[in-house]
């Protein structure tokens, strides 16, 4: 078995939290991805959990970025302040700079992944080395056979949900779609402006989804008051929203998920899809949790679906088995790399949004 010297850690660069993994102590971290700055200075106030609770609470003075989108890097300056913080927070006391291994979505191109692989190395790794996010899914949901058995994963993140069928411990067959927990949580926002002439912020959005969100109507229903402020006279309201009302929001985009797991579906081997139907399809990311969806799923395709033991950090614990098993990187595409070897280019100039941080 092929082993790198140093200390290992694996990064789930999510578009909504950051979930760190260190060789040998486990998950050690999990904040949102999310950065506050002074906006006359460019000076960095807080990151994580405490740049988070500022979202939408903020004076003009100060400005809350959300430096990921879909998946991949929209602000590099962002990222990488905040990837600092973090790698510096857990290795504090270390001599010399970690291997990391940080996972992107099946469908980021080469540039994309040159972009994160500077990143991580700017951001104070010694070496970085990237593994697919359905690959670090499936893992960490225990689906490590090395037979050639057909299993799906899909896993619905915050930007990008990846479905994906593996076997002997590869991808076979995979797509990704930018339709995740973000857009649920953008659709419930758009439908009470829409019927409700009512503007609520994305944490409430957030907490309807995950307070009464349903992937299929409840057979109990659910109601939880909201708060917001009046589109046309601009005074606060509040009203009650019932699960059905939450539910019609999303339906939309919980079909067009499932419409890219029957697509896999199609796209995969004969002798594959029969070991699914055997085998079933596992569902992880924080989308996994919500209410119904394995049922929307199983009955879309007619095979039996499951919903990971810890489908939060699935991803943060796959890359985790990956760094004690390095063949799975390596025989996957994967090799460390240092910053001369991945070479220059202006990324911060082509992934920046004119922001004047530092």
């Amino acid at each position: 078995m092929r082993t790198i010297l140093g200390t290992n850690i694996g990064i789930d660069l999510g578009t909504t939290s950051i979930v760190i993994y260190h060789e040998g102590r486990g998950i050690v971290l999990a904040e949102p991805s999310a950065a506050a700055y002074d906006t006359a200075t460019g000076r960095l106030i807080a990151v994580g959990k405490r740049a988070y609770d500022m979202l939408g609470r903020t004076p003009d003075s100060i400005k809350v970025v959300k430096p990921l989108r879909n998946g991949v890097v929209s602000d590099f300056t962002a990222t990488r302040h905040i990837l600092r913080y973090f790698l510096q927070k857990i290795c504090r006391n270390m001599v010399f700079k970690p291997n990391v291994v940080v996972c992107v979505p099946s469908s980021v191109t080469s540039l994309e992944k040159r972009t994160i692989l500077e990143l991580v190395i700017e951001s104070g790794a010694g070496r970085a080395c990237l593994i697919e996010e359905p690959l670090a899914a499936a893992l960490g949901a225990g689906l490590r056979s090395d037979r050639p058995m057909g299993t799906m994963v899909v896993d619905i993140g915050g930007g990008t949900t990846d479905v994906a069928v593996m076997t002997m411990g590869s991808i076979s067959t995979s797509q990704s779609i930018n339709i995740a927990g973000n857009a649920l949580d953008e659709a419930i926002m758009r439908q009470i402006k829409n019927e409700r002439a009512v503007l609520i912020g994305e944490r409430t959005a957030e907490n309807i989804k995950k307070q009464i969100g349903c992937a299929q109507l409840r057979e109990l229903e659910l109601g939880l008051t909201v708060k917001g402020k009046h589109y046309v006279t601009g005074m606060p309201v509040s009203f009650e929203l019932t699960s059905t009302e939450a539910y019609l929001a999303m339906r939309q985009n919980l079909e067009l998920i499932a419409d890219t797991v029957r697509q896999v579906l199609e796209n995969t081997l004969p002798e594959l899809a029969g070991d699914v139907l055997t085998s079933g399809i596992y569902l992880t990311g924080g989308g996994a949790l919500l209410q119904g969806f394995d049922k929307m799923i199983e009955n879309k395709t007619g095979i039996k679906t499951f919903v990971a033991l810890d489908p939060l950090n699935c991803v943060a614990l796959g890359i985790g088995f990956a760094i004690k098993n390095m063949d799975i990187l390596f025989d996957n595409g994967g090799s460390f790399k240092t910053k001369e070897e991945i070479g220059s280019f202006e990324s911060e100039r082509l992934y920046t949004e004119d922001n004047n941080y530092d």
